[in-house]
């Protein structure tokens, strides 16, 4: 792939050379890009452990940009167009092939932030006192599921 560049000595002066500027193909760039993205996992470490920026207050900060974001995302629909762009069989493979191997090392990592969570609905669902279970179809057993909901929507907003 070629492309015609003009460069010019001033922006008022006549071209003064006129040259093709080579251009690799995509799928060069492509794989450039995977194999040095690839390897740079020792910087991007080092990037974040080396940051003096506080992430959550930053990132907080910034909400109201992040809901403009989405907000023109939603207005021009941006989120359809990328969904529709991929398409299911781009989501399966991925998911099937990527996110599947990549699945339990998450699941591992994520542990002892699952039973953090957990335990504070635990201690909510324990302090519960249900009435009577009714029979089979009673239309009181819903008030049952009820108890279970409203009390664990209290402890996510307070």
């Amino acid at each position: 792939m070629r492309i015609l560049a003009r460069f010019f000595d001033s922006p008022f002066d006549p071209p003064s050379l006129a040259c093709f500027l080579q251009v690799k193909d995509a799928a060069t760039v492509a794989q450039k890009w995977a194999t040095r993205a690839g390897a740079a996992a020792g910087d991007y470490a080092a990037g974040v452990n080396g940051t003096t920026k506080d992430w959550a207050s930053d990132t907080a900060a910034s909400a109201g940009a992040w809901a403009a974001g989405v907000n023109a995302a939603t207005a021009n629909g941006s989120f359809a167009k990328g969904v529709n762009a991929a398409g299911t069989a781009k989501w399966k493979a991925k998911a099937a092939n990527v996110g599947a191997q990549r699945y339990p090392q998450g699941v591992g990592a994520a542990k002892p932030y699952y039973q953090t969570g957990i335990t504070a609905v635990l201690q909510v669902l324990s302090g519960i006192t249900l009435p009577a279970r009714g029979p089979k179809g009673d239309p009181g057993n819903l008030n049952r599921v009820a108890i279970v909901a409203q009390a664990l929507r209290k402890m996510k907003t307070g």
